[in-house]
């Protein structure tokens, strides 16, 4: 178990670093077209726009979640068995209680948001509540732990904002591609030849897969880290079949979620705009934010 979660963190490194290289590569794509190839200033603006979303997203990313999703912090005497339970799991995974949260949604799910263990909240909706037994509950709430207890959280904010800022930098390019400023740049700078036509189609093809590629990327380690949390979550509560009980009824549940957006899918407990049905298309899978819930259930109920 161990060595599986030491492999997935090192992949994650891995991810993040091709996340930068990308950003990187748009950068320089941009300082082609706006600064007569000099790639530095691709680069440093690349780097800035990198960094101040990350800031932000580190700071605030976790207040701006909980806002978009509309969730209200609860006391142990609005909630108490919900309270119960978080206080509980906590004190298995040797972290501090993390602040409680209920999103007004009838679809059942749930989600674990903050910087870091002593900064981290947990949000169920009230679906799920009204849904789960102590022991389904406790199942979902040692996942949402263990995302905390791993700073995943925190990394997928990170690596969100990466995504955001190449598909926010290809998206203005490729519309300054089509509003004429590349015809516009050629015409001025007939000096560059073959070798400047090539490295612009060279970009071109860039921007058109940097979006693309930024999400599958995104999309890869929430996949990973939902498997991850499945196998913790278990080790928390000693009890596999809890947690495979609470996929079982969110798989069959007849509600979409109306507070879920693409920017928050990879947060929840399962993705947020699948309804009843437990067959997923190849492209449905390439683009999901989590693995097939029913090979998420085989593998609670083999451990």
């Amino acid at each position: 178990m161990y060595e599986e979660i030491a492999r997935n963190k090192r992949r994650t490194v891995v991810l993040v670093i091709v996340n930068l290289l990308l950003l990187v590569a748009v950068g320089y794509v941009l300082a082609y077209v706006f600064a007569n190839g000099n790639g530095i200033v691709g680069i440093v603006i690349a780097v800035v726009v990198a960094a101040v979303m990350s800031f932000a997203s580190y700071r605030y990313g976790d207040r701006m979640v909980l806002a978009s999703t509309r969730a209200r912090e609860v006391t142990p005497q609005d909630e108490p068995r919900l309270h119960n339970v978080v206080e509980g799991i906590a004190i298995a995974a040797g972290v501090p209680k993390p602040r409680v949260y209920v999103v007004p949604e009838q679809a059942p799910n749930a989600f674990a948001t903050g910087r870091d263990p002593e900064h981290s909240s947990i949000a169920v909706t009230r679906g799920l509540l009204d849904a789960m037994n102590r022991v389904e509950l406790e199942g979902v709430i040692a996942h949402e732990m263990s995302h905390v207890v791993d700073r995943d959280i925190l990394l997928g904010t990170i690596v969100a904002t990466l995504v955001g800022a190449i598909v926010l930098v290809a998206e203005f390019m490729l519309r300054w591609f089509w509003w004429g400023g590349f015809g516009g740049r050629r015409g001025n700078d007939q000096s560059g030849g073959p070798a400047a036509a090539i490295i612009a189609i060279a970009g071109i093809a860039l921007l058109l897969l940097a979006p693309l590629v930024g999400q599958i990327i995104k999309f890869a380690v929430s996949r990973r880290r939902e498997y991850l949390a499945d196998a913790q979550g278990a080790m928390l509560t000693r009890y596999p079949p809890g947690l495979a009980s609470a996929l079982k009824k969110i798989a069959v549940a007849p509600h979409g979620m109306r507070s879920a957006n693409n920017a928050t899918a990879h947060l929840w407990l399962d993705q947020p705009s699948r309804i009843e049905g437990d067959r997923m298309s190849f492209m449905e899978k390439l683009f999901s934010t989590h693995p097939p819930i029913q090979d998420r259930i085989r593998i609670l109920e083999e451990m």
